[in-house]
Order: C-alpha cells, then structure tokens, then sequence
C-alpha cells in the first residue's frame, strides 16, 4: 500500500472508524517524535545531509513529499545515531539512502540513485547505499511510515466549523502545507510533537485566509482533549518566530501587553561549537569541491508574554 503522509495508517471507511484512527495516532506519535533532539542532534550533518536532498529535489524534481520523508528519516537517524567525527562523508550517504527509501514508500515514484546523489563528489555503488539503507531501517526501528504534522491535518481541519467550501479548504491547506515544508528546516520545532506543530500551521494559515473563523477554530484546536494548551501556544509562537504568521508577529509587536522580547538567535558560531565533525585531508576535499555550502545561520526568536 502506497504511504500517504496524511494517513500514515490504513484508510478509515466510517466516522467511527476515523475516529478510533485518530485516537490510535496521537496516541503513536511519541513513538516518532523528535521532542529533545535538538540538543543532541548534530546540526551539521543535519544542515549537510539537508542540503543535499534539497539539491536533489531540484535537479531532479523529486515529489516535495518524497524529499520531506527523506529528511524526516534524516531526523529521526541523527536522534538515535553520530556521525563519525572522522567520516564527514557518511552525511551525503545518510542523504542518499534516506532519499532511496523515501522513494520506495511513494507507488509509481521512478527514481535512479543517479537522480539523488549526482555525478560530482563521493559517488557511492549501489551496495554501499544498500547497506547504509539498512543501518536507517535499524535505527529507525523499521517503521518508515513516520507520523508527521502531515498526519494530523485532517483531523484539525474538521474542527473548523462551519466547515470550509472546498476552493477556500484547499488554499488553507496549501499554505498550511508551504509553512510545513518551511518549518522541517528549523532546530527549533524539533521541541515539539508533530501533531502541535499541524494544529499550530493550520492556525497561522487560518488567521490571513479565514480570520472571521479563526476565534472559533483557536478555541476548538486549544480545548482539543489531544492538545496540551500550553505547549500548543509555545509552539504557535516559536511558528510566528520563523516568520510563518506575520500578523501574530505584528500584534505583538505592536500590543503593550505583549512586548516582543529578542532573547537570542542561532548563528554560525554557535552552531559550530556543537557539530560533530573534523576537516577532511586536502585529498577528501578536492573530492568534496561540489558539497553544498551551509544554509544560512538559522535565526530563531521566541516571544514571552
């Protein structure tokens, strides 16, 4: 059965069903969740690993859901494994592996591993790849239909009421799915469940589209017996804090009761003080010349009341 990343499990044919299928996914969502990687994930091979499925998402115009897996595999290895200090490498095998895997779980997806890991720098045979595919199955705990913030949007758009006419739903759900490709990029959302980081996108995309809904929706999403109300609005405003809702960030910057405090940034030394990783010898590097340069210093900001 082809994964769908919106319905990680098996499609529910009546409201009772679907109900128990939403039940029994919050329920596994800390098998997947990431909460606490972010300190002990190495954000160099995470950011080296996540410019090469990006690059290869553009070469080859991969399926955006298939490079958005991918890099949740990525995730979800760099929270159980290291990257040897000594072999810098091994984070362009761990891209092309999970971009292989990836594809495996989309039907019809007609991929080569040419298509992921291009004809420059360490070119890996296919048995190399299939042997690092396995290590990600092991590590991974060979559940590769991951749940994800994908996962939760249809139960949180059913709490809008009156529901939406179909052209104003599907533009909700196409920008709260640009804010969710957006989101996978930052250190910070790691912190939180997937399902908070859906309810928390939704809400952002639902204050510009359907604001005279919005009041209603936020009450519905925040009393939500699968929500915790206060993780949910910490995670709202760590969404505004990478500038994916720019008219919360601007009713709080401009509201006395809620004064923006800037309590810090993530920036390139710092990160560097936490990678894991050595110099190459001069001979790796020529080796290395096309390597994706950084992504730049991811820059966070949090709001307090």
């Amino acid at each position: 059965m082809e994964f769908d990343l919106e319905n990680p499990f098996t499609a529910a044919d009546d409201d009772k069903e679907r109900s128990d299928s939403f039940a029994a996914l919050f329920a596994a969502e800390s098998d997947h969740s990431l909460a606490g990687a972010a300190a002990s994930v190495d954000l160099s091979a995470r950011r080296d690993a996540a410019s090469l499925i990006l690059e290869a998402q553009f070469r080859s115009n991969l399926d955006p859901f298939v490079a958005y897996l991918a890099a949740n595999y990525v995730d979800r290895f760099l929270f159980k494994r290291q990257i040897p200090r000594d072999k810098p490498w091994v984070a362009r095998l761990l891209a092309i592996s999970c971009l292989s895997l990836a594809s495996k779980m989309k039907r019809g997806a007609d991929y080569s591993i040419a298509d992921f890991q291009g004809e420059e720098g360490f070119i890996f045979d296919a048995h190399t790849i299939h042997r690092m595919e396995l290590l990600v199955l092991g590590a991974l705990d060979w559940r590769m239909r991951s749940i994800t913030p994908f996962s939760f949007l249809r139960f949180f758009v059913g709490l809008i009421s009156p529901p939406l006419h179909p052209p104003l739903l599907h533009a909700l759900k196409e920008r709260t799915t640009q804010t969710l490709f957006k989101l996978q990029d930052e250190i910070k959302m790691l912190e939180f469940k997937p399902s908070l980081i859906a309810a928390s996108a939704l809400l952002a995309a639902a204050r510009e589209l359907v604001p005279i809904q919005y009041a209603a929706f936020r009450s519905a999403v925040s009393s939500c017996g699968f929500v915790n109300k206060e993780r949910l609005w910490e995670c709202y405003n760590a969404v505004a804090a990478c500038g994916c809702d720019s008219a919360l960030e601007l009713e709080m910057a401009s509201s006395a009761d809620t004064p923006v405090t800037v309590l810090g940034r993530y920036c390139a030394s710092s990160e560097s003080e936490r990678t894991v990783g050595s110099a190459a010898a001069p001979a790796d590097r020529d080796l290395k010349k096309r390597r994706v340069s950084s992504a730049a210093p991811l820059r966070l900001r949090r709001f307090r009341d």
